[in-house]
């Protein structure tokens, strides 16, 4: 009966293929830890206004030169902070996707495969 089916070789090929999908899912586990250990910093203003966040893109400090604070440079100071978060995301979503083109790499996988993180 189990001719037409080629014997057990399609159970051994789904057997090794849940083992490589339980693999990956373990990776990406530790992958999405590890984002949440890794800071990243961007600045601006040469580095007057620096933010730092993690890889995912969460900011978690602001550091602002206080010889930047003055008054009439309020509009400036603003978009220099805003400049310095934009950067730190950026460079998040840069460490993210070299991370994730690692643990592809590592698992064989194509380098440009989109993962759900």
């Amino acid at each position: 009966m189990l001719k037409g089916l080629g014997g057990l070789g399609g159970l051994g090929d789904m057997a090794k293929m849940m083992k490589a999908a339980q693999e990956m899912q373990g990776k990406m586990a530790a992958l999405t830890e590890e984002l949440d250990r890794i800071t990243v910093t961007g600045e601006a203003g040469a580095g007057l206004i620096k933010a730092t966040c993690t890889a995912k893109g969460e900011l978690k400090t602001l550091s602002i030169d206080p010889s930047i604070f003055n008054a009439d440079d309020k509009e400036v100071v603003e978009d220099l902070i805003l400049a310095a978060i934009k950067d730190a995301q950026k460079r998040a979503a840069d460490r993210t996707r070299e991370e994730q083109q690692k643990m592809m790499q590592e698992l064989g996988l194509p380098a440009d495969m989109k993962l759900p993180f």
